[in-house]
């Protein structure tokens, strides 16, 4: 078989004329890029060069649009209808009736005078959580970074250490971590062998918030300190060099060196986090359920439960819940970019 092959200059070394096992593989992937190139050539010719990046990108655009445009059209168009019927044709034009309903309060600031408190419940829980859980987030992420970027021992295994939970999947976290804190759970047993009481953690409303937010940061953490790590090496040495050289203090140079020049993947820390947190659901909804009451249950559970758990499912209600909650990220986001760029041109 090799000698047959080896008779055709296609699998022959260009420098030494010999038979190369490798082109076994190269020949058959230079032929199909052939293939593509015949078409793909045509196309150039009759549309032009500059056109050729939209033509790459035109798949990913479709499936863009039927995954990502599509649905939220088509959610939207649900939030402006009601009844319990299914298809978007069979239901009822209700307008913005559900948005009304939603936005119903007496009292904004007391989730308890609205007409759908379980909503500003949600929305309530959720600003909680966002705010905690991003501010001590970014720190954590910030220190590890900042101490895993110095020359130290074991350096790389540390790193893998801190980036391992980024790998497991949400619903293993929350598994592993209620089986620590259950009632007869890994802590408590501590707990009682140290000679304190259990603490029925998923009990109390402080508790179940705290470990819902301590979970979410040690799931996350990692891939957060991976980007500002990132940013961290990006920083030229020969700046601290010189900083050093001129005498100036630890201090000094984060302040004045690493912290304006690491903000641009701060940032990207931030606005990804935001949006991360906006969307907890699966973790804290296998730890919690959202209890006790609904002390852990967040807007992204609310609309869960709206549209698919309660006995009564109510499309519409879900999908309004769903537009109001992507018009506050999607602000949130914009405030967040402009605040920056006023900071870049200020």
């Amino acid at each position: 078989m090799n000698s047959e092959l080896a008779e055709h200059s296609q699998f022959k070394d260009a420098e030494t004329g010999q038979f190369n096992p490798k082109s076994l593989i190269i020949w058959p992937l230079s032929q199909l890029f052939r293939f593509i190139e015949w078409p793909m050539k045509r196309i150039q010719n009759l549309l032009g060069l500059g056109t050729m990046p939209y033509i790459f990108l035109l798949p990913n655009l479709c499936f863009f649009g039927l995954f990502v445009v599509l649905p939220l059209f088509v959610n939207f168009a649900f939030s402006l209808t009601g009844g319990t019927n299914l298809y978007l044709d069979e239901r009822a034009f209700t307008g913005t009736e559900q948005y009304a309903f939603l936005l119903d309060c007496g009292n904004y600031a007391d989730p308890l005078s609205c007409r759908e408190d379980r909503f500003w419940k949600g929305l309530f829980n959720t600003a909680i959580f966002i705010t905690l859980q991003l501010t001590f987030l970014v720190l954590f992420s910030l220190i590890t970074a900042l101490v895993l970027n110095k020359k130290i021992r074991a350096r790389g295994f540390f790193r893998s250490v801190y980036f391992f939970p980024v790998l497991l999947s949400p619903v293993v976290v929350a598994l592993i971590w209620k089986w620590i804190l259950l009632r007869d759970g890994i802590l408590n047993a501590w707990l009682v062998e140290l000679s304190f009481d259990k603490i029925l953690f998923f009990v109390s409303p402080a508790w179940a918030m705290f470990w819902a937010i301590f979970i979410s940061i040690w799931a996350h953490m990692g891939f957060y300190t991976l980007i500002i790590l990132a940013g961290l090496q990006a920083i030229p040495p020969d700046l601290y060099e010189a900083a050093e050289m001129d005498g100036t203090k630890q201090e000094r140079i984060f302040w004045r060196i690493t912290l304006p020049l690491l903000w641009p993947n701060l940032l990207v820390v931030i606005v990804l986090a935001l949006i991360k947190g906006v969307q907890t659901f699966d973790e804290v909804f296998v730890l919690t359920g959202g209890g006790p009451g609904t002390a852990t249950q967040f807007i992204v559970q609310y609309i869960y439960n709206t549209g698919f758990t309660n006995q009564i499912q109510n499309f519409g209600l879900a999908a309004a819940a769903s537009v109001i909650l992507g018009v506050v990220l999607f602000a949130l986001t914009m405030f967040q970019l402009a605040a920056t760029r006023w900071k870049d041109n200020g």
